[in-house]
């Protein structure tokens, strides 16, 4: 039986987490875990999961070490899918203790390979809301958390009786950070979405692609990552300094859309100048400039050209040979850039992108090969960074990517089967052999 291993120091008093794992399909389950006694004495990390030697770390020296940054901190997750449940293992792989708690019904319905890369080092329980006998669990989960994180349509926590202020009232400590679409309020707050959607109406979709073709679809979803996982993470661990300090949790209030949408500056410093976003292909980091536009080698692939300091251009030109483009860095006219962007994709064409990758290696230019991600994982930087986890079976993981002094992250144990702890939890929480079986006659905890 898997259970969280000795987190180090005691977990100061002060601190309580909850994050419930639902997601955004927006139907309505329930989802999270909260504070219960350590559960060390259950949980070992499996050696299957020993992280390979790539990505051990050096260790810190004596005075350095201090511990993960958020041990003893104890979290519900209920929330599904994407969004939520990398922001709270966000939070676990920095050392805070997350319960993933999914409905008795669908839970977290995500593929399971995707299931895998957004859940580990956290523990699973699964708890029917809609049922007293499950809502009395997830109180007395609340009465020791530190954060609670779910991902409901707005209102199906207060009527499920787990809304902020029932639970609030249960721990005043708590932050409850609710993860949705569109937020709390405004006009859409009821709608159903998707990352294109929030990408789209944010006006950051349009953003992304080619001149004269549509806006571009993403496999890295930045609206739910960026404006969802992100910012709720900055969100959660604010409040939760504050709830430190004064002992007063708060209701976060996080929107994918909006979160999307403040990071939309470039964008916001055209219209603020010209009155109105530049289309893509017109924009300096869209495509107008030749120095900064990505151009197709002799075997097909890529190489991103982001010479846009001159010094960079340069030192370019001089490594390929054309130093007499070194005047021609960001051409006055569209149709200098155009002749520019038409001449140096002649020569880059001309070689395949192992060739240039070769050539290039060393020069100081800001000039790249783009890679496919399968390349990516074995490149030397992220390599050396401890970036790729290899494990048993070819699966490979990504590791955590805040590195700071005195911790070094470790993965503790897999992605748990649905209620895979869910007895143990229970167990830890004060209820009997008996209450459990009674618990799970009844469909309440699964």
């Amino acid at each position: 039986m898997l259970v969280f291993p000795p987190l180090g120091a005691s977990r100061p008093s002060s601190l309580r987490l909850i994050i419930p794992a639902n997601g955004f399909d927006q139907a309505g389950h329930c989802g999270g875990w909260v504070g219960l006694p350590r559960l060390a004495p259950i949980l070992q990390q499996p050696a299957a999961m020993t992280p390979s030697p790539a990505f051990v770390t050096p260790a810190p020296s004596a005075t350095q070490a201090q511990g993960a940054p958020l041990a003893g901190v104890r979290i519900l997750d209920l929330t599904r899918l994407l969004p939520g449940p990398m922001c709270t293992q966000h939070l676990a792989d920095l050392g805070a203790e997350v319960l993933k708690i999914e409905d008795t019904g669908a839970g977290d319905y995500a593929a399971r390979a995707v299931r895998e890369l957004v859940n580990r080092n956290k523990l699973g329980l699964c708890l029917d809301l809609k049922q007293p006998a499950g809502l009395e669990v997830l109180q007395r989960l609340v009465r020791e958390a530190d954060v609670l994180v779910e991902g409901f349509r707005p209102g199906v926590m207060e009527r499920l009786g787990a809304g902020y202020a029932a639970l609030a009232a249960i721990n005043p400590r708590l932050v409850y950070c609710s993860l949705t679409g569109y937020g709390q309020s405004g006009p859409l707050r009821d709608a159903a979405g998707h990352d294109l959607n929030y990408a789209g109406l944010s006006g950051v979709a349009e953003q992304i692609g080619q001149a004269g073709q549509p806006p571009a679809l993403s496999n890295v979803p930045v609206a739910d990552l960026l404006g969802g996982t992100l910012t709720a993470v900055m969100g959660v661990l604010a409040a939760l300094f504050d709830a430190q300090r004064t002992g007063r949790g708060r209701h976060v209030d996080i929107a994918v859309a909006d979160g999307v949408l403040a990071h939309a500056v470039l964008p916001l410093a055209a219209v603020n100048t010209q009155g109105r976003s530049s289309p893509v292909g017109q924009g300096k980091l869209t495509g107008a400039l030749p120095c900064y536009a990505i151009y197709t080698a002799a075997c097909g692939g890529h190489l991103a050209v982001a010479a846009l300091e001159k010094k960079f251009w340069d030192l370019f030109c001089q490594h390929i040979g054309r130093p007499d483009w070194q005047e021609r860095h960001q051409p006055a006219t569209a149709e200098g850039c155009e002749q520019m962007r038409a001449e140096l994709q002649l020569l880059i064409g001309s070689q395949p992108l192992a060739w240039w990758a070769d050539h290039l290696a060393g020069v100081d230019c800001c000039v790249t090969p783009i890679l496919k991600l399968e390349e990516a994982l074995e490149h030397p930087q992220f390599q050396a960074r401890g970036m790729v986890l290899q494990q048993p079976g070819g699966q490979r993981q990504l590791a955590c990517p805040v590195r700071m002094s005195g911790y070094q992250f470790v993965l503790r144990h897999p992605a748990p089967q649905r209620g895979e702890h869910t007895d143990a939890v229970l167990a830890q929480a004060g209820y009997s052999a008996t209450d459990i079986k009674t618990l799970r006659a009844r469909g309440a905890v699964a």
